[in-house]
């Protein structure tokens, strides 16, 4: 009955449709915040790579 009041505006809180919204964004952030974190390490990969001088025309001798 008190979720029901809060939902048809009678009382003051979150609403259940503000409470899912709620979760749907944090899980949102999280998922954001962990391809950031892919994503700086892939720049850090590659940036480290370019550091490193290239080798040109070198061939496999045994």
């Amino acid at each position: 009955m008190k979720q029901h009041e809060i939902d048809s505006g009678q009382r003051p809180a979150m609403t259940t449709e503000e409470s899912a919204q709620l979760k749907a964004l944090r899980k949102e952030n999280a998922e954001l915040k962990r391809a950031n974190e892919i994503l700086k390490a892939a720049a850090s990969f590659f940036a480290a790579g370019l550091d490193r001088p290239a080798v040109i025309g070198r061939a496999n001798v045994v």
